[in-house]
């Protein structure tokens, strides 16, 4: 595309670029579902025909989604989440946990699936020597992105859908995956990473505070004004990330 032919298209693509980011502003977090909310299937295969467009590593697409509706299930899939808050809090984490209770509430619930058998399909050398070790841990990364990605692409449609949402990230240990992978019929060579859950908000939602752009962005090399120590980190964690997390960004201290 030349230059001139690319200026001649400027205005319709910002335009484009403007509709996808009001669309991501507004992708608004809850974790209280309106109740009576009943998502039309077609809506689901919107969501993740978005889901299914997403970049992977090697073209392997290893992720798989199941929708979940049955009300028990839902019910089953939060009883996990609220005994894993209540072992957090006996290991005095210090971590704020949300309500895991609203799980059960949300009208649109899916499960996304991994195949890290497929991080076979990227660079490694499958001799068991140290370099592949090193290689296979690259792979692991490729993959997790690859499906981060995907869901990332699916909670956007959800968003554009008009639908809050909420994603669920503490299902990596194995005692979730013990008690996730029989309620949902899960291979045992599959892993779950997370749970996508979308609906009307129980009560309006708030956005979350967010870093400004001359905080993330450096031109050309790493600008070391934003480095942060790891004292600066832990600072951080104890005295700003309770903020951050839970309250609406125009009540940040």
């Amino acid at each position: 595309m030349t230059g001139k032919t690319f200026q001649s298209h400027e205005a319709e693509s910002r335009e484009r670029c403007k509709a996808l980011l009001e669309i991501m502003r507004n992708r608004l977090t809850t974790r209280q579902f309106h109740p009576g909310c009943i998502v039309p299937r077609d809506h689901y295969d919107l969501i993740l025909e978005a889901a299914r467009h997403a970049p992977s590593g090697a073209n392997a697409q290893p992720w798989h989604y199941i929708i979940v509706t049955d009300p028990e299930t839902k019910k089953k899939i939060a009883d996990y989440f609220v005994e894993e808050q209540r072992r957090r809090a006996k290991l005095k984490m210090k971590f704020p946990t949300p309500n895991y209770r609203g799980l059960e509430t949300a009208p649109g619930l899916i499960v996304v699936v991994a195949d890290f058998r497929f991080t076979r399909a990227f660079p490694v050398l499958m001799d068991g020597s140290d370099l592949d070790r090193q290689y296979h841990e690259n792979a692991e990364r490729i993959l997790l992105q690859s499906v981060a990605a995907s869901t990332m692409s699916a909670h956007l449609a959800a968003a554009a859908l008009g639908y809050n949402v909420w994603w669920v990230t503490a299902i990596g240990q194995e005692t979730a995956q013990k008690a996730m992978r029989p309620l949902l019929g899960v291979p045992e060579e599959l892993s779950i990473i997370d749970i996508f859950c979308f609906g009307p908000a129980a009560k309006t939602p708030y956005k979350r505070w967010k870093k400004k752009l001359d905080e993330i962005r450096s031109w050309d090399r790493f600008d070391l004004k934003q480095f942060k120590t790891l004292d600066q980190i832990d600072d951080w964690i104890k005295e700003t990330r309770h903020k951050v997390m839970y309250r609406d960004e125009s009540k940040i201290d």
